[in-house]
């Protein structure tokens, strides 16, 4: 049963990075998260300044924000709908959730790929204890995952768990989502879509960067000679990751021909303005399959790179390749 829009009640919402703080907006936006949505932003989450201050005069009514911190707002407070996150695998949220829902709707917003990941771990057959990917989880965050997953499926069991994501999903993992009671709704940046255009954007090529290399996934040195490599097309313009290192951008930023751009907000707002003539080239990401959608209509091919089994560095589990790889595949599907 699809959720009737729009909705009525009060929701919270903890966001940790610039693309969690732009879904909430489209899901209240997209009449999902009811007539009153109070955003709590993670202080140090690198970009949320610049994203806050893009959005904080153009929001759809009913939305607000709450000042910039480190602690998770609490979920059992007095009337209080919903309570909204984007990462359910993280530990502060996790705890949270664990202290107790009482009547509370929780709803989850689009955290890239893992939030297909988290589909997939939820409708396992047998217990999955929900720790990130590439994480070295002790015992006792494992632990604490695990106890997320029994919470969350009691919760879809009680048709109180609702999952928003702009990505695609696979029809059978949907279904099988659904068939443990879960609810699944969709936007897609339909928000967004009304807002004006800022940026001016000019080079042929847009690259949008990849933290593969400073996450230690991958080796910096063909990453950066695939860049480079574009500018045989033109200038190719280069919009950085967040935690991509200041000695990497520099490598990129000494070639004439690349143009490396500030980090500010995400580039799902700032690529709207792109036209036919141009290209956007990424390695596998989430980005790939949002600004699909934004420039589809638009006719802006985007042409995602796949990573080279070279590339890879030894300690990158094969499970871990496919799964940063899924952006490739139409289904979306993660492995």
């Amino acid at each position: 049963m699809l959720v009737a829009r729009p909705r009525f009640g009060r929701a919270i919402v903890w966001a940790e990075s610039p693309l969690q703080l732009l879904s909430a907006v489209e899901a209240h936006g997209a009449g999902l998260l009811g007539t009153e949505t109070v955003i709590h932003p993670r202080g140090d989450a690198v970009g949320m300044d610049a994203t806050l201050a893009s959005l904080m005069e153009r929001v759809p009514a009913g939305v607000r924000f709450a000042e910039p911190a480190s602690a998770v707002p609490q979920l059992r407070v007095p009337g209080l709908d919903r309570w909204v996150m984007g990462d359910a695998y993280s530990g502060k949220a996790q705890a949270e959730l664990l202290r107790g829902t009482g009547d509370k709707e929780i709803v989850i917003l689009d955290d890239g790929l893992a939030t297909l990941k988290l589909l997939a771990m939820l409708v396992k057959d047998s217990p999955a204890p929900l720790v990130r990917p590439r994480a070295a989880a002790s015992a006792s965050r494992k632990a604490l995952g695990l106890a997320l997953w029994f919470l969350l499926r009691r919760l879809a069991r009680q048709n109180r768990l609702l999952v928003i994501t702009a990505l695609p999903v696979p029809l059978e993992l949907e279904r099988r989502f659904r068939a443990i009671g879960g609810q699944l709704e969709r936007h897609g940046f339909e928000w967004l879509g009304t807002q004006p255009v800022t940026e001016e954007i000019t080079e042929p090529t847009v690259v949008v960067g990849s933290a593969m290399a400073a996450d230690g996934l991958i080796r910096e040195e063909p990453y950066l000679a695939w860049v480079e490599s574009l500018t045989e097309d033109g200038p190719v313009g280069y919009f950085p990751h967040r935690r991509e290192t200041p000695e990497s951008l520099a490598k990129l930023a000494g070639h004439p021909l690349i143009h490396v751009k500030e980090h500010t907000v995400p580039v799902e707002m700032r690529l709207r303005g792109l036209r036919p003539g141009q290209t956007v080239r990424a390695l596998p990401s989430t980005v790939l399959a949002s600004l699909r959608l934004i420039l589809g209509p638009n006719g802006v091919p985007l042409k995602g790179h796949a990573v080279p089994d070279s590339w890879w560095l030894p300690g990158t589990s094969d499970a871990l390749r496919r799964h940063l790889s899924s952006s490739l595949d139409d289904s979306g599907y993660p492995a």
